[in-house]
């Protein structure tokens, strides 16, 4: 459950957990129209304003105090005339540990391996760790990163995945290299990750771990790639997860409420956010007839998934797609844990490692996971 909200909140009881909604709006220049979400109905605003206007949520006031201190230079938005200049910025400077790093002084093990990519592609890198001494398959922990699809690395995310999750839960985690667009568009990024589930599902026995639990999961774009890879696997009859745990994911190339609510509130805005959803999509981006692989809010049928949870801040711009995802589960009978966390903007916990809305959010997540590792196995990589 998430903090106390500071203003109005309406208490959710679904599929026995809670869920926190917090609802707030903001007056806009111009905006045609906007998206109420996967489920909800596009609503017109009028005279330049969104249905229901009012005032933005408030940040939480630790994280906000983090915020304020690193924003004495103005935060410079994406465009497509700047993108390559900070992809080249993005991956100098984001950091990259080596295998020797990731080892931590030995308490994980860590290799490096390659596996055959999508037909007529390269192939794919997963970084695979897992915590020294542990006998026996571990369950596996597929993780995406983040980076809007335009940025990042399998690497530079391991680190606090293996201290959060890893080493606590006895968990083996992958994390995969997937290309980045617009160095190549959708499917490319979906494929990359859906040949590297199948690559390390067919290296269970080197690997040590268990296919049949498996976790997809990843954060923003990372966590987009997440529950599109459920519903490519679901389709394919592929290997079946035993969870997807989707961290402020990016699922509606559309443009939502929230992310016009919060634009230059958050620590993203609205036109970096369509600059990295041109980059990936071109020009299909928009399109009414837009597969639910590249854009999981498009998605019509969600039944069938495995469980999920999802996770957003109350003050981010992902906070609408994500709360009416998870009510698209339940509404196709799923199951869904829904936290939407009091005052928190996209990457709060990143931002703000030591506020007490990131512990709450930590230790919500770490213990979803333990109870799902408590269920059997799901079967893993199908028959045939």
């Amino acid at each position: 459950m998430a903090g106390k909200a500071p203003f109005h909140s309406v208490e959710a009881a679904t599929t026995g957990f809670p869920a926190r909604l917090l609802v707030g709006a903001v007056w806009l220049a111009a905006v045609p129209e906007v998206d109420m979400g996967v489920g909800g109905e596009r609503e017109v605003a009028e005279e330049g304003r969104v249905p229901g206007a009012g005032v933005a949520p408030p940040l939480d006031a630790e994280v906000g105090r983090v915020r304020e201190g690193g924003r004495r230079g103005a935060r410079q938005s994406i465009t497509p005339g700047n993108l390559a200049m900070t992809q080249a910025r993005d991956a100098s400077g984001r950091p990259r540990p080596g295998v020797d790093e990731l080892r931590d002084g030995g308490r994980f093990d860590v290799a490096e391996l390659r596996v055959p990519g999508p037909p007529g592609a390269p192939e794919v890198t997963l970084v695979s760790a897992r915590p020294t001494g542990l006998a026996g398959p571990l369950p596996l922990l597929y993780y995406l990163h983040g980076g809007a699809m335009i940025m990042g690395n399998a690497w530079s995310v391991l680190p606090t995945v293996l201290r959060e999750w890893a080493h606590p839960l006895g968990l083996a985690v992958v994390s995969v290299e997937y290309r980045l667009a617009p160095h190549v568009r959708y499917p490319a990024p979906l494929e990359d990750c859906y040949a590297g589930l199948v690559g390390a599902l067919g290296h269970a026995d080197r690997l040590g771990v268990d296919p049949e639990r498996v976790v997809l999961g990843g954060k923003s774009a990372g966590g987009g790639l997440a529950a599109a890879l459920a519903l490519l696997a679901r389709d394919r009859g592929g290997p079946v997860p035993l969870g997807q745990l989707l961290l402020s994911p990016m699922l509606d190339d559309r443009g939502t409420f929230s992310s016009h609510q919060m634009s230059g509130l958050d620590t993203w805005d609205l036109t970096s956010h369509t600059t990295a959803w041109q980059a990936l999509l071109g020009d299909r981006h928009g399109a009414a007839d837009l597969p639910p692989y590249a854009a999981p809010a498009r998605a019509t049928d969600l039944s069938g998934l495995p469980p999920a949870y999802v996770e957003a801040g109350s003050a981010e711009m992902f906070r609408d797609e994500a709360v009416a995802y998870a009510n698209a589960i339940w509404r196709a009978g799923g199951e869904a844990e829904l936290h939407v966390w009091s005052g928190a903007c996209h990457g709060f916990d990143s931002l703000a490692p030591h506020a007490a809305v990131t512990g709450d959010a930590r230790g919500a997540r770490t213990r979803w996971l333990r109870r799902l590792l408590a269920r059997p196995g799901t079967g893993g990589m199908p028959a045939g």
